[in-house]
């Protein structure tokens, strides 16, 4: 049985925003920097990842979260 204090936590994985570019990193373990922002679109859009926290915002200003 391992014991989990032992385990090393993952390294942030390392993405590029669907809609610029952007390289950013994102923690699956839920420390994510999106778990701090208010807005809450469904993801992924059709063909995208996860975005930026500048396209994440302006597709939260836009009314069906299309890419503007």
């Amino acid at each position: 049985m391992t014991n989990p204090k032992q385990t090393p936590m993952p390294e942030p994985r390392r993405l590029a925003c669907s809609r610029c570019g952007t390289e950013f990193g994102c923690d699956l373990s839920g420390t994510c920097w999106c778990a701090e922002e208010t807005a809450r679109l469904p993801m992924p859009v059709k063909g995208e990842d996860c975005l930026c926290r500048e396209c994440l915002r302006k597709a939260a200003r836009s009314p069906d979260g299309a890419q503007a």
